[in-house]
């Protein structure tokens, strides 16, 4: 198993312009808050595999890879859903004047590697966490999950009440 590891010195693997290392670190990761329900990381604390290189002018190219599973309601029928989702994420940190180079989660060669991991989950979440992807969730009439219910679940439509007038319409 890899060191848990929410914060990690880059000045400690001492790369030389062009050198570059893989690393694999367990990195814990918090709930996540999505469509206003909490949905909990499985596990709480993945393997995440690290690149780092060392660019010119004292800067790092930083890629992050992990694996993880969301566990919460699935967003159209809210039975227990857990999808797993993949993360490879980039990040540049290159000092200097130009701001759009400097990465956020790096200060002074110090990498914040559990807001990176959390920030980069969030952003490769689907548009919307099912229990399976043909789901097709609650009736909008009587809430029944629709999953359970088969084909045959149906509701008289009820007329609009704009249209009622014509109904009173005689035609000889």
């Amino acid at each position: 198993m890899a060191p848990r590891t929410d914060s990690f010195d880059l000045g400690r693997l001492r790369l030389t312009s062009g050198e570059g290392r893989r690393l694999a670190l367990e990195v814990g990761l918090d709930p996540l808050q999505f469509g206003g329900e909490t949905y909990v990381v499985t596990p709480d604390a993945v393997e995440a595999i690290i690149d780092i290189s060392r660019t010119t002018h004292n800067g790092y190219a930083m890629r992050l890879r992990l694996h993880a599973s969301l566990r919460g309601p699935c967003m159209r029928c809210l039975e227990p859903s857990e999808p797993a989702i993949s993360v490879d994420s980039r990040e540049v940190d290159q000092p200097g004047d130009i701001e759009e180079l400097r990465s956020p989660y790096v200060d002074d060669e110090l990498l914040d590697l559990h807001a990176w991991a959390r920030d980069a989950l969030a952003l490769a979440l689907p548009a919307q966490l099912l229990c399976r992807a043909d789901c097709a969730g609650l009736c909008p009439v009587c809430g029944t999950d629709l999953n359970t219910a088969g084909r045959e679940h149906a509701h008289e439509r009820e007329l609009d009440p704009r249209w009622a007038k014509l109904g009173e319409l005689k035609f000889d």
